[in-house]
């Protein structure tokens, strides 16, 4: 039996699944809004595993969402799966977070096209084919109305995500279609976290980082007062 405990932490939403063998068996998730991850994603870990009575021993490995996502949500969720991965010695598994997202897609599309919102009118995205197997590489796209044109030429495409909704003013296509409240899932982590580990596709513990694509930019002191 392998066990995998599964992280997503990428968004506003705090997600802990643990799969059996490649199959789901428990979660907890919530998102109010905020990004309470550091409230949250531990006691969601502690309520995973009293409710199935493993301990911590019992764990083969620990998967979390590589990103691209929040730079803070990010760091909560890989240094929680580094520790746990160093404390039972057990491999540390990277997902990508938009594939978890693309997964997570239902009906007849052409392309799935998971958008995570940045600033302004830039999002986080990728696009995968009606198998949802990824065709073009992750990028922060400032969004105009010729964006993902080619693909739109070509069939129906649904755009989901959180970073959906600003687009949609934007991308008038008649084969752009969009679903907005969808978030990356841990529930939609396993079978990338199974797979992953019997290919022993595995990250170096000490050494690995968060995805973040872009630099993480602060906001100077002047502009936080001005908030």
């Amino acid at each position: 039996m392998t066990y995998i405990l599964n992280i997503e932490t990428a968004t506003k939403n705090c997600s802990v699944s643990l799969a059996k063998d490649g199959k789901l068996i428990a979660w907890r998730e919530v998102n109010t809004g905020s990004y309470s991850h550091a409230e949250q994603l531990h006691v969601f870990i502690a309520e995973i595993m009293e409710e199935l009575a493993l301990s911590f021993d019992s764990l083969n490995a620990i998967a979390v969402s590589k990103g691209p996502g929040s730079y803070t949500g990010l760091r909560i969720g890989v240094s929680t799966a580094k520790g746990l991965a160093f404390a039972q010695n057990i491999p540390l598994i990277s997902v990508a977070t938009l594939h978890t997202l693309a997964l997570q897609a239902t009906g007849d599309y052409n392309y799935i096209i998971p958008m995570l919102d940045a600033r302004r009118m830039e999002v986080f995205t990728q696009v995968f084919d009606k198998n949802k197997q990824a065709i073009s590489e992750i990028t922060a796209t400032i969004i105009g109305e010729d964006s993902f044109s080619k693909y739109l030429s070509k069939g129906k495409v649904l755009f989901l995500g959180d970073g959906a909704e600003k687009c949609k003013p934007v991308i008038t296509h008649t084969n752009a279609f969009f679903v907005n409240d969808f978030f990356p899932s841990a529930c939609a982590m396993h079978t990338l976290s199974y797979t992953k580990y019997l290919e022993k596709n595995i990250e170096d513990t000490a050494y690995f980082e968060p995805f973040y694509l872009k630099d993480f930019v602060g906001l100077k002191l002047k502009d936080r007062k001005k908030k």
